[in-house]
This record gives structure tokens, sequence and C-alpha cells, in this order.
């Protein structure tokens, strides 16, 4: 649906040379809802404004449906453009217009006839639950009731394709919510493919199958939302990961790790699926001649599959807790043994261990 090949973009700031995209390989398929996330500068929106030609790459090649818009002439370019739709950050809306004039721009632009244009109208603002504000001016709308007028207007051409951005980061966490539920319900009951671009991992969580990770100008990493979640491979998505995803011991709990006349190891556990509800560690207890002690939990649903991290600390002779960690990993947990070990032989810095818990 949506290919990068080697796409870069180069501003001229002041007679600097700015690299905001630096070749780009990227595929988006049709369907996805797919998750642009990076901080500030990553080139986030630049890369969604590519996909317009709002900005034109300055190198490489751009295909949408197997086509390159930069080489269409400027008719067939407008055509093209009403299979896109965007919304932005902060709506965009006319405020000397209707909430029906907003939403009908696109089709006056189009030459759509009277009838067409109220009943497209009119069929939009009911799907975004706006029917009774039709005639309101954005002025007397909420912040969550501008962005569905936006959404509204987004879908008058009957796009293909929504870009979203930052969507969402001008609203308050409830209205986000309904906001990413409606973005939902328009890819499954209208087969649109969404771009979204944020800074919030919790967005990526609640709607996205796929996700693509910026730095600089650059894709750091992509893959599902899943692998991504459960195994981010870069500093930058573990960082993001972490906002939404704790795995931190507080310093309260790390200070009482080690009392005790045994040794022992800090483990952290992965639960996928089935087995994150499964009584793994109450039965290494009954098995092994060791104690475990419960650090931290939590378990979280990404695409509809319950994903659960644990971090444990086990205590007892070596050779029993090597043979709980093997019955552990046998029951398809994954487990990693936390950098150094705790007890009265040894003596490990709290703020290590939180590092080591952090990145596995």
């Amino acid at each position: 649906m949506i290919h990068f090949k080697n796409v870069s973009k180069i501003f001229e700031l002041k007679g600097k040379k700015v690299d905001a995209l630096k070749n780009i390989q990227l595929t988006v398929e049709k369907g996805d809802i797919f998750g642009v996330i990076g901080l500030s500068g990553a080139g986030k929106s630049t890369l969604i404004r590519t996909i317009n030609l709002l900005e034109y790459p300055t190198s490489g090649e751009l295909l949408i449906a197997g086509e390159n818009l930069a080489k269409l002439s400027e008719k067939n370019l407008r055509e093209a453009k009403k299979n896109i739709g965007m919304i932005f950050q902060h709506f965009n809306l006319l405020e000397s217009k209707t909430v029906f004039e907003n939403v009908a721009m696109p089709l006056l632009l189009s030459k759509k006839k009277k009838k067409e244009i109220k009943s497209r109208v009119e069929e939009l603002v009911r799907f975004v639950g706006l029917e009774d504000k039709l005639e309101n001016y954005p002025n007397q709308l909420s912040g969550g009731q501008k962005q569905r007028v936006g959404i509204a207007r987004a879908l008058a051409t009957n796009p293909s394709i929504l870009l979203c951005d930052e969507a969402t980061s001008a609203l308050d966490p409830q209205t986000t919510e309904s906001i990413l539920r409606l973005l939902k319900k328009i890819n499954e009951e209208y087969q649109i493919t969404i771009v979204i671009i944020t800074h919030e991992m919790e967005v990526i969580k609640q709607i996205c199958n796929r996700v693509a990770v910026m730095e600089d100008g650059k894709i750091i990493e992509t893959g599902s939302v899943f692998d991504i979640f459960s195994q981010p491979q870069t500093v930058t998505a573990q960082n993001f990961v972490r906002s939404v995803v704790r795995d931190e011991i507080p310093a309260s709990v790390l200070e009482q790790v080690g009392n005790g006349e045994q040794n022992g190891k800090i483990y952290k556990m992965e639960f996928f699926g089935i087995n994150s509800g499964q009584p793994v560690i109450s039965q290494v207890a009954k098995r092994f001649d060791v104690e475990a002690n419960f650090l931290f939990g939590s378990i979280n649903e990404l695409q509809g599959v319950p994903f659960g991290q644990l971090v444990v600390e086990l205590r007892g002779a070596e050779k029993e807790m090597e043979k709980a960690r093997a019955y552990i990993a046998q029951q398809n947990v994954t487990v990693k043994e936390v950098k150094g070990n705790v007890g009265s032989k040894s003596g490990t810095d709290s703020h290590v261990l939180v590092g080591n818990l952090i990145h596995g």
C-alpha cells in the first residue's frame, strides 16, 4: 500500500542543510494501523507529510499502491490525493464555517452535487457521533468534538488511507480513548489503512498492529506491536515501552533484597498468551528446595494477547536454583537472570539492579 524506498528529505535553513529523513525504508500494508513513534525532532511529521506530498522527498521513491505520486501531472496528483485523508493535531477547522460546512469542504472542492454532499456529510456526521451538531461552529465544540469533525472531513472523499498527525496529543486521556476507538472503527468498517504518528506509546499500544521507531531522521526499529513491546531492541524503543509497561522494582523493595543467609538470584520472566495465567512460581516452590520472593509483576494486553512480566528473587542452593530456572523455561516462559547475585556473599547496588531489570 505505502512503500518508502530510500527516501530522504533535506531542508535548507539559514544556509544550512538539515537532514529530516535519512534513507527511509518502510512498508505499510493494506489494512494496517501503522504507528510511527519518536521524540520531537525525530522526523515523524516530515515522514507522514511525504505520504501525501505536503513535503516532496529530496531523493528516493515513495509509492502509493505501486504509483509514484511525485511523477504524476498536477491534475492526476489532485485526483490521487483524494485517496489520502489527513487529520491534524490542532484540528485545522474553519472557524467561520459550521460543522456541516467544514465536513462538506472537500466535496465542494471536488464539485460534487448538493444532494450528494448533503447525503455524504450527514452519513459521516452520524458515524462520528455529531449528528446533533451540524449547525454548530467550532468555538461551540469541545476538543474531542472538533477532532471528530476533522475525522469526518478527512473521510469525505472516501479515502483508502488516513494519516493522523499527532491526532490525540491535544486531548485529555478519556477523550483520547474515544478518538482511538473511533479510528479503530474506521479501520474495521471502512477498510481504511491508517498511519498515525505520535510520541505517546499508550496510543501505539491501544490501536496499532505495527510500529516504527524513529530517531534522528532514521527508522531504528520496526515490527509488530507485540514484538516491539515484548522485545524492544534499541534503547529508544526500550524507553518508550517502559513508559507504558513498568518493570522497575521500587527502591524500598530493593533495600530488602539480599537480607538473609542464603544466596539468591533475581530473575525476570515474561509470559505470553495462555501462559500468563499459569501458576509457574507456586509450582517452583513446591517442586524445588527454593524460596520465591515476588518483587514486581504486571500484565498487559497487546493486540488481544496477554503479556505478563514477573520479577522474582529465588533463594536456595545453586543447583536447586538452576533446576528451578530450567523448569520455568520448560513452561514456555522467557526467563532471564538479572546480572548480579544477591545475598550475604554479594553486594549489588540497587540502581544497577534497576537498570538490569529494565534492559533484560
